[in-house]
């Protein structure tokens, strides 16, 4: 069991609402960053609807800007139900071209 909630009403109240970066590219802030310790990937989001999806920086089999769902980092298990994807509890918010230096 992951022990912690992918995303907090905290967490959530901070990111900014979906296209509200619009323009911002790399210079967008990544609020909240999740990973997968069995798989390497991670997703950077910079926007959120306030329900399910996310805008920001995927990096797994390629790096990219896009949209991901909520709903979809919760139900990736991996054998036995455990949760495949988890949050960085000690993230601070930092620009996307941050993540690169």
């Amino acid at each position: 069991m992951r022990g912690h909630k992918l995303l907090t009403k905290e967490l959530a109240a901070k990111l900014p609402e979906l296209y509200s970066q619009d323009g911002k590219g790399y210079e967008a802030i990544a609020q909240v960053k999740f990973f997968s310790p069995y798989t390497g990937w991670r997703w950077y989001a910079t926007e959120f609807d306030g329900v399910d999806t996310f805008f920001g920086l995927v990096e797994g089999f390629e790096t990219e800007l896009g949209y991901f769902s909520l709903k979809e980092l919760e139900e990736v298990t991996i054998l036995g139900g455990v949760p495949a994807i988890e949050r960085d509890l000690y993230w601070s918010p930092r620009t996307l071209n941050e993540l690169s230096n």
